[in-house]
């Protein structure tokens, strides 16, 4: 029998900084520096020369902003500023009269920010545990934009455009949020007035609108660094300055206005109503719609440059196991950095172009990717770029299930979708399913969605099918590809033997208490505050059963980094109990900060870039390394579950939280949380937590919004990366959504906890709640969560408890759920970092 850990204090009395932090610290400045996208190069502006002036002006030169807010903040030690990364590195700045303006014209907005949340949470009509954080997530702060600016001893400008974006609440298409405001305007207008060379950085947790790119012309370079984390001054000056050459691609279509968007009159508030949100855009999310519709974008999908060229050559295509349940396909190229100056890495994209005759699809879709090596000026790299032939599957519902129509499959390669050109195919002689599955989330009213122009795009098609002769293919025959038939209703035998012996001995007030968190003492159920042996963290499991030797799981947000408090206070053998605010923007907003007792503890955490911009990389190696550093934390502080990785879709760039989400495609997303996922589980007994499942695509009215969509919408959009993560890297743990789906509460749906995660995808993890998901009414309860195979509500109130004895008693929770459920959650725990040998 294992041996639980024996308990001691997370973090040190010494406030030197530790091996493991200088050594995350240079990892999320190259992971910063890798996802950053040069947008725009006129005239080879940069690199710049470190040794010319440079002022330097916007809300992010002296505040950059590093992350999102709520769930998604870290409480890091400290963050290098933009003005800061560029002086460390050597290079004047001429505008510190005016970053000095600023910051005081910021440090008093920021108080009456403080002041408004706290007096708003007073009149919040929640519980009290609860006001602070729901005014807080209202209460969405606006940078300044600062005084005019003056004519400086430069001829070179650099605007730091940066946005705030997080929890609770998404953007505005309006002045001083996905638009410049009017004094922003006139600041960079002005700037470019005075300065010959004007570069902009985009420091914004989503997408704002470029129109000022059309008015200002010697705005020369635009470079997109979306939340950097920690290290994000450093990493600017790196790429600024040519230590690093840009190599990011962008995760999602950037339009020309907002309204290109096909959701944008719908999206969220937009129309003003957040109870239902209707999916009408269907399948075209993204590049889908623009590059299917032919809408012409600023930016697209897999778009950015480098300081240097590329040549991409297609070799080849073949395939593999062909005649098993996964066969590949495989593109050759070969890749050359032509250019002279600067080394660097090029992404190579595969895209493909479906028949169109049975069911109207996109008119193309990622298939695969893969990042080059460094390459030097003039070497060469070669590479097979595989991807499984599911990604070319389309959803039937009249089948039900995955299949591929006869006819010629266009394969499309470039370094991006737009650069992406027709150089091999792949002809399927009959109609393939791969999979046949049932029917799941049902629609429950009319919903009409957006009709493909086909027309249009079998003329696109005939353009390239003309040279399919010309050009490398293979033939597959139906019989080549074994169908796969799903078996539903068998959780039982997935189960645990030892666990469920386990469980048989617990009794069933045991059980109730493992089938929800246990929230700290003194705490309440504060989001995102409810654990107490780790302060800071999100929750932890019961430890009713402990006597028993079944540890209780300690589980941290978000998806940049753990989420700690940053140093805490024991006193008399015991932990200092702190107000919730502490947990929130590194504890500004404690109103009243009190004089430490005890010995004080430090915990500090590394604030690693952002969800998109690690996307961004396109770098499936470096996330694992990302993921590799977050487990050395939780190893540290004792955290068995990270809460991460976000990696619901960018359905709308006005989404508060697409910050924390990886992309507009769901191939990329799996693949991005998969690598992630594999490197937090290459340490053993640590696990990510995959979210929000499903549907999580906007944060207005996040608890009570209705998405209506179709069933194939569904699975190819917003379930798929789901399934790719699944398949690929089996998470501990996944998180459901506070969304309803067609009517179902998410976290009530047995379709998606049970028979899509479980029977479809053979999921062998736990499956949680959101945080207080059960408390706003009778509509999503503790028993329907449980017998959705939903095992752990999260944090865990009393109301979580009588809901499930009443259910008990009344027959309409079964025992065997319970049980169940509750067998799934002693097996992670026993997998868990909280015995002395954790298994392998």
């Amino acid at each position: 029998m294992k041996k639980i850990r024996t308990t001691t204090w997370t973090g040190t009395v010494d406030t030197a900084e530790r091996p493991y932090e200088t050594e995350h610290r240079k990892l999320a400045r190259e992971a910063a520096s890798a996802g950053f996208v040069l947008l725009k190069n006129e005239h080879d502006i940069l690199p710049l020369d470190r040794n010319q002036k440079l002022a330097l002006y916007g809300a992010g030169a002296s505040k950059t902003i590093k992350g999102g807010t709520g769930s998604g903040d870290v409480n890091e030690r400290s963050s290098v500023t933009i003005l800061e990364g560029l002086e460390l590195a050597g290079v004047e700045i001429t505008t510190k009269d005016w970053i000095e303006a600023f910051n005081r014209e910021y440090e008093t907005s920021r108080e009456a920010w403080k002041e408004e949340i706290w007096n708003k949470s007073e009149t919040m009509p929640v519980d009290d545990s609860m006001k602070l954080f729901f005014a807080y997530s209202e209460t969405p702060y606006s940078m300044p934009a600062g005084p005019m600016p003056d004519k400086t001893d430069t001829d070179t400008a650099i605007y730091v455009w940066s946005r705030v974006a997080g929890e609770g609440a998404d953007r505005y298409c309006r002045e001083g949020d996905y638009l410049l405001s009017e004094k922003e305007t006139r600041i960079l207008k002005e700037i470019c007035a005075l300065y010959r060379h004007v570069i902009l950085l985009i420091n914004a947790g989503g997408l704002v609108e470029l129109s000022i790119l059309d008015e200002c012309p010697n705005i020369e370079a635009v470079l997109q660094i979306v939340q950097p984390g920690m290290e994000g001054g450093n990493a600017v000056a790196d790429v600024l300055l040519g230590k690093v050459t840009p190599s990011g691609k962008l995760t999602d279509s950037w339009a020309l206005r907002y309204e290109d968007y096909p959701n944008s009159g719908t999206f969220s508030h937009n129309n003003g109503d957040v109870k239902t949100e209707k999916y009408e855009e269907g399948i075209y999310v993204g590049y889908r719609y623009f590059d299917t519709f032919d809408v012409p974008v600023r930016y697209g999908f897999g778009y950015g440059k480098s300081y240097t060229d590329f040549a991409i050559e297609v070799i080849g295509i073949e395939h593999f196991h062909l005649g098993s349940d996964c066969p590949e396909i495989g593109v050759k190229v070969r890749v050359q950095n032509t250019g002279s100056r600067y080394g660097g890495r090029e992404v190579v994209q595969v895209y493909v172009s479906c028949p169109q005759e049975t069911i109207p699809k996109e008119y193309r879709r990622l298939a695969g990717f893969q990042k080059t090596g460094l390459l030097a000026p003039g070497a060469v790299e070669e590479m097979v770029i595989r991807f499984p032939l599911s990604a070319l599957s389309s959803y039937s519902e009249m089948l039900p299930g995955w299949m591929m129509e006869p006819g010629c499959y266009g394969i499309f390669v470039g370094n991006s979708l737009e650069s992406s050109a027709f150089c091999a195919s792949l002809v399927l002689d009959d109609t393939v399913i791969l999979e046949r599955t049932m029917n799941i989330c049902p629609l429950q009213e009319e919903l009409k969605e957006l009709t493909a122009p086909s027309e249009a795009i079998r003329e696109k098609r005939s353009r390239w099918l003309d040279q399919a002769g010309r050009c490398p293919s293979i033939h597959i025959k139906d019989s080549d590809v074994v169908t796969g038939t799903v078996e539903y209703g068998t959780e039982n035998s997935r189960l645990s033997k030892e666990a469920v012996q386990f469980v048989e001995t617990l009794t069933l007030k045991q059980c109730i208490q493992l089938a929800t968190g246990d929230p700290g003492k003194k705490q309440g159920s504060n989001l995102g505050s409810s654990g107490i042996s780790v302060p800071g963290s999100a929750a932890q499991t019961s430890s009713c059963a402990v006597d028993s030797n079944l540890a209780s799981i300690v589980l941290a947000d978000g998806p940049a980094g753990l989420r700690l408090n940053k140093s805490y206070q024991v006193e008399d053998g015991a932990i200092v109990p702190m107000p919730f605010e502490m947990a929130l923007e590194g504890g500004f907003l404690c109103r009243e900060k009190k004089k430490p007792t005890g010995e004080t503890r430090y915990q500090y955490c590394t604030a690693m870039p952002v969800g998109t911009l690690l996307a961004q990389t396109w770098d499936t190696e470096l996330l694992t390394r990302v993921g590799k550093a977050i487990a050395r934390e939780m190893e540290e502080f004792r955290v068995t579950l990270w809460l991460a990785p976000g990696m619901n879709i960018h359905r709308n760039p006005l989404c508060g939280r697409n910050f924390e989400y990886y992309s507009e495609d769901p191939l990329l997303t799996g693949i991005m949380a998969a690598a992630v996922t594999e490197g937090v589980q290459s340490q053993p007994g640590c696990g990510t937590t995959i979210k929000h499942f499903a549907c999580n695509n906007q944060e207005d009215n996040r608890k009570g919004s209705n998405t209506v969509l179709s069933e194939r919408t569904l699975r190819e959009i917003y379930l798929k990366g789901f399934e790719i993560a699944i398949r690929k890297s089996q998470p501990m743990a996944m998180m459901t959504s506070y969304n309803l789906i067609n009517g179902i509460h998410a976290a009530n749906c047995y379709d998606l906890c049970t028979r899509a995660a479980r029977d479809e995808w053979n999921f062998q993890g736990i499956i949680m709640t959101d945080w207080t998901t059960t408390h706003d009414g009778p509509d999503c309860t503790a028993s329907g969560c449980i017998r959705a195979g939903n095992d752990i509500v999260m944090p865990g109130i009393p109301a979580d408890h009588e809901n499930m004895r009443r259910e008990l008693e009344a027959g309409t929770l079964k025992e065997e759920e319970l049980r169940r459920c509750v067998a799934r959650i002693v097996k992670t725990i026993w997998e868990s970092n909280q015995y002395e040998e954790a298994e392998e």
